[in-house]
């Protein structure tokens, strides 16, 4: 191979590589549920198509502004991923992306996504959408995360917003329909949560954050655990009672929460080592389902 073949070859690597390390930091799984939530807000604004020429922009914008929320969360938690077990291999605190580079991406970012959102879709959303980056990436992430064992609680209505988001994007409007998704969302977020921090209550702990499980124990966070899917289960049914779905949704939250119920009851009384990350994973895909079921029956079974 000659050196200028070799000289690419490395180039390339080094451009794949630092593609990779500005894609990881955006959180592209957790953004992609994110932005499904933000879809069914939409789909379930209208009775009919969504028009694209405010699909595709807000689903960007959207995308953008969660995206640059999850950069800034990566950039004010470099020292602690640095320590814990589960994050010590990520971009910035393992040294293959510098800080200085994260922070001009994450406003490169948050600027192209709101302008995107203001121009193309409407004011509200827009600032809505970057309300929830401010409270995601500075209030829970720099305060909240280090203040209080409460802080999922607190911090989990910046997380909840998207189907708010999605609902203005159509409407310009704030519905009581589309809070009552930022409320499933927001009932569901501590269970969620809380089991991932069972898992990792001793990487918390070495870095002095006051996840639950390391201010009041396992157990006590295992019964939250177990009340929050209760309290999940009455808010599931709200939807169809009060006319915003029908039959379908109705039996899909049912099967679901009583799912994510069982998971809390093993977890509580009959736990394993695994468990607490059992409980974590299917929360991902109780509430992935949840909200495509919202779709399912939206569109099988309108309401007229």
């Amino acid at each position: 191979m000659s050196n200028t073949s070799a000289q690419e070859l490395a180039n390339d690597t080094v451009l794949q590589t630092s593609w990779r390390d500005y894609y990881e930091i955006t959180k592209p799984r957790v953004v992609a549920l994110l932005v499904l939530t933000a879809l069914v807000g939409m789909c379930l604004s209208v009775p009919g198509a969504i028009p694209w020429q405010l699909l595709i922009p807000a689903m960007l914008g959207i995308g953008m502004l969660s995206s640059a929320a999850a950069a800034i969360n990566h950039i004010c938690d470099e020292r602690i991923d640095s320590i814990m077990g589960r994050t010590h291999h990520r971009p910035i605190p393992n040294g293959r992306l510098t800080t200085k580079n994260a922070i001009t991406f994450a406003a490169l970012l948050a600027i192209l996504g709101f302008a995107m959102l203001y121009s193309l879709v409407n004011p509200l959303t827009a600032w809505l959408t970057l309300a929830g980056l401010v409270g995601y990436g500075f209030i829970y992430t720099m305060y909240l995360k280090r203040a209080t064992p409460q802080n999922i609680t607190i911090g989990g209505l910046a997380g909840a917003i998207p189907p708010l988001l999605g609902w203005t994007a159509m409407t310009n409007e704030i519905h009581p329909n589309a809070l009552l998704l930022v409320l499933l969302i927001f009932t569901w977020t501590p269970p969620h949560f809380w089991a991932l921090a069972i898992h990792r209550k001793d990487d918390y702990a070495k870095v002095n954050i006051p996840m639950l499980p390391v201010t009041h124990g396992v157990n006590f966070t295992k019964t939250q655990i177990l009340l929050y899917t209760i309290l999940l289960f009455i808010v599931g049914l709200l939807p169809y009672l009060v006319g915003m779905s029908n039959w379908l949704y109705l039996v899909g939250a049912v099967v679901l929460n009583l799912g994510f119920f069982v998971y809390a009851w093993k977890l509580k009384f009959n736990a394993d080592e695994n468990t607490a990350m059992d409980t974590f994973k299917f929360s991902i895909i109780h509430l992935m389902a949840l909200f495509i079921v919202l779709l399912l029956d939206h569109y099988l079974l309108p309401i007229h």
